[in-house]
């Protein structure tokens, strides 16, 4: 890294050295400053200057030489995981899941409120209320301890917080999510729709975290997608990005209607807002991870050897290829991952789209599932929320509390 600014700012050139350190030292038990500076490519002196301020700012702490060490110790620095906390929110059909994790995104607690997809908005902003509140009591976290907090969300929602279009749930088109939740937390509220969110997961910690291009689909009773493209999650201008479901043709709207037509299956709860719209995050009662659902039992029919539920399965998988292939036709992905609620059927799922797959594109991608159950998307909320925490160590004004954010705050370590 350069460290001669060509008539550059010296504020900014000092928090991109403060951010190469930091990027050195996490993920790291300790490192020395030589380690530090041989990773960073900064001279020693400049490493000195940038690691007093961390410490300073309560982003680095010394670590205490190791037992029985001969002559003196040079000394050792960590990062600061603990030095602050992000919060992620899945608002979703069947339940609102809420996690608190340290800078490194480890989940120090979550907690999870059941609802129902029928619950007006009133009752589910409770419900979203009481998640946050008991995850945070649970991490020990104050409301105004919360740096940056990510949601996820069902529909489609603007750059600002607000759903601009949900089929899903009652009474949430047009409400403003992160107007609501920043009335429970301290910092910035980031919302985002659920299933680029769950993209944003196995491109993070999941299945495709090696895999700079992916396509992921929330497989349930409606059928979302979220996109990588070169390692970055890809909104789109309208934020639309990937709503192929939108189109008939793609064959994502009558899908399902395979699996409610199974003589076994097909209740009232399980059927309701089944209807044509958007695909992305405008999950049926089944996405968010309800395990009693009608649809299940097709699936458990199917396993069994019920002929008519496997006909139900073929059909479904051939009418969720369609709009798959178009996806892979047009990103040439390295993977597709498939989650969701019907990711539980993988075993039927997965082989069969695999081989429709190959029917209809030029070179098939891996086909993988997404190995975290329900959690995924509240996962992405909390990437999505360190997101922002990183980049405020760019652009301090970007993030407006708290003052740790290397522009001369008061936060001191703990």
């Amino acid at each position: 890294m350069t460290e001669i600014p060509g008539g550059g700012d010296l504020s900014q050139l000092r928090r991109l050295n403060a951010l190469a350190a930091i990027g050195a030292l996490r993920g790291e038990p300790a490192l020395t400053l030589t380690e530090i500076a041989g990773r960073t490519g900064l001279s020693r002196a400049s490493t000195e200057d940038v690691v007093r301020e961390l410490l300073e700012r309560g982003w680095v702490e010394e670590v205490a030489p190791a037992t029985g060490t001969v002559g003196r110790p040079a000394r050792r620095y960590r990062f600061r995981a603990d030095a602050g906390r992000v919060l992620g929110v899945d608002i979703g059909g069947h339940k609102v899941l809420a996690l608190v994790g340290d800078l490194d995104g480890e989940v120090q607690h979550s907690a999870r409120v059941a609802v129902t997809p029928s619950m007006g908005r009133t009752a589910r902003l409770a419900a979203v209320d009481r998640a946050v509140r008991e995850a945070l009591a649970g991490s020990g976290t104050p409301a105004a301890g919360v740096w940056v907090t990510g949601v996820a969300t069902t529909g489609l929602v603007d750059g600002v917080g607000r759903v601009m279009l949900s089929e899903a749930l009652p009474e949430w088109t047009g409400l403003d999510v992160a107007a609501h939740v920043g009335g429970l937390v301290a910092g910035p509220v980031l919302v985002e729709n659920d299933s680029k969110l769950a993209a944003l997961a196995e491109s993070w910690r999941g299945v495709a975290r090696h895999a700079k291009d992916v396509v992921f689909l929330l497989a349930g009773l409606r059928t979302g997608t979220g996109l990588i493209i070169d390692g970055k999650l890809h909104r789109g201008f309208g934020n639309a990005a990937g709503e192929i479901g939108a189109l008939p043709a793609a064959g994502w709207t009558r899908a399902p209607g395979h699996l409610r037509s199974w003589p076994g299956g097909g209740t009232e709860e399980g059927t309701r807002g089944t209807g044509s719209g958007t695909g992305s995050g405008t999950r049926g009662p089944d996405a968010g991870g309800d395990p009693d659902t009608a649809m299940e039992e097709v699936f458990r029919a199917a396993r069994a050897g019920d002929r008519k539920a496997l006909t139900a399965v073929r059909r479904y998988v051939r009418d969720l290829a369609v709009g798959t292939s178009a996806l892979v036709l047009t990103l040439d992905p390295e993977v597709v991952v498939v989650g969701g609620g019907f990711s539980r059927s993988a075993d039927l799922i997965v082989e069969p789209l695999r081989r429709e797959l190959d029917r209809w594109c030029i070179r098939t991608p891996e086909v993988r599932v997404s190995a975290f159950a329900d959690e995924g998307v509240a996962l992405g909320a909390l990437r999505l929320a360190l997101d922002h925490v990183e980049r405020g160590l760019h652009n301090p004004g970007e993030i407006a509390a708290p003052e740790s954010f290397l522009t001369g705050g008061q936060f001191k370590a703990r």
